[in-house]
């Protein structure tokens, strides 16, 4: 369908996003700001006969088809939570996101699974379905993302007006939300690692570590595609990155394990190959751990971006709460909130030339200079059945 079509060909997209990161503030140009998400200053919910006339939150579409932002998060505090999944504290800052949404808010958040994986996200979605204990809201890699887009609510968020046309389904089905690069974060102790090629060296035997499985999480599918691009090979070739990544099995420097706080802190995995804005947010908690953890851009490949997706289950057990999330994750709160955890929102363009982006933070992300490679749809299905057939030599996990 053509909602499919378009999910992950947002090269140009990325390259907006990149062009604002660079640009150092109101330079960059977008359509129109939307309003902010509709706040009362007591921050009381609209009373239940306008909530009422507007439309149901449970089920509305957008905000303003539900009386504004307040009436829907009103109806989410009702229900009194909204259950997330494969969100662990350190990706992207959804610590803090969590903590801020239930301060602002009073709705708990129950975060299910944080070590998950996307594929994961929509089993455990169909396993719990209609039990109460279902996840109301998807963070998805675009593989899994383009797949399920059954299992859905459509909802624009406030801001729907700032998200670029590529970067969204038209009714809301999905929309996407933060990106970054993908690196390589190591242990200084091992000495520089710039380039994907040094994985290769013998003394880094049983030390490099993937995250997550490419046939099932997009940072492990990202991976190959930035090995590939470091091998000779393109986002229409993927062969090169997965006999890279096959040499570094067959000498053991690739490790059988998907790597996560606990296994960068303990050694076990002292070098990982994951997104900029996880391993980014690992440099401070590690310092006091005697760890001095670096996170590169390798310089023999062109940098490699892909954005993560927000969705609404249609079978969310909360799906106010659902829709309280997700005007949050996309207000101007929500967003600077991805861009301290070293991920570019997706409203960054907007937020800039409004002046409402946290410029620190923006700095802090240290984007390349280069425009990022991003696969499109068709790239994605080919690199997948590519991967589905050859990808057989390790099992992470």
């Amino acid at each position: 369908m053509e909602n499919k079509k378009r999910l992950a060909s947002l090269l140009a997209a990325t390259a907006i996003l990149f062009a604002a990161c660079s640009s150092g503030g109101g330079a960059a140009t977008s359509a129109p700001s939307a309003a902010a998400p509709s706040e009362s200053a007591s921050g009381a919910a609209p009373s239940e006969s306008a909530s009422a006339a507007a439309g149901d939150p449970k089920t509305a579409t957008s905000a303003a088809a539900a009386g504004g932002v307040d009436a829907v998060c009103a109806a989410g505090k009702e229900e009194g939570q909204v259950t997330l999944i494969a969100t662990p504290a350190n990706w992207a800052n959804y610590g803090q996101m969590i903590t801020d949404f239930q301060t602002k808010y009073g709705i708990k958040v129950q975060s299910d699974q944080p070590d998950t994986d996307s594929a994961g996200e929509i089993k455990a979605a169909k396993d719990l379905a209609g039990t109460g204990r279902q996840p109301d809201i998807f963070d998805l890699g675009s593989v899994v993302a383009a797949a399920n887009t059954d299992m859905y609510a459509p909802y624009q968020v406030a801001g729907w007006a700032d998200i670029p046309d590529a970067n969204k389904e038209a009714t809301g089905l999905w929309v996407n939300n933060y990106t970054g690069f993908e690196s390589i974060a190591y242990d200084s102790k091992l000495g520089d690692i710039t380039k994907v090629a040094d994985l290769a060296d013998a003394k880094y035997k049983g030390k490099v570590a993937l995250n997550g499985n490419p046939l099932k999480a997009s940072a492990g599918f990202n991976g190959v595609v930035l090995a590939s691009l470091a091998n000779g090979g393109s986002a229409d070739d993927l062969a090169p990155g997965v006999d890279f990544f096959k040499k570094l099995a067959d000498s053991g420097n690739l490790l059988p394990v998907d790597p996560n706080d606990a296994t960068v802190a303990s050694g076990q995995t002292p070098i990982v190959i994951d997104w900029t804005y996880n391993q980014g947010g690992l440099v401070a908690s590690l310092k006091p751990k005697g760890i001095d953890w670096k996170v590169v851009i390798p310089s023999d490949a062109p940098p490699v971006a892909a954005f993560y997706n927000s969705a609404i289950n249609k079978d969310a057990a909360h799906p106010a709460a659902a829709r309280c999330w997700m005007e949050y994750i996309f207000s101007d709160a929500g967003q600077n909130t991805w861009l301290k955890g070293f991920a570019l929102p997706v409203r960054l363009q907007a937020m800039q030339t409004a002046g409402t982006a946290d410029a620190a933070a923006l700095a802090a992300v240290g984007a390349p200079t280069t425009a990022p490679v991003q696969l499109t749809q068709a790239q994605i299905d080919a690199g997948t059945k590519y991967l589905t057939d050859n990808w057989k030599f390790i099992d992470i996990k």
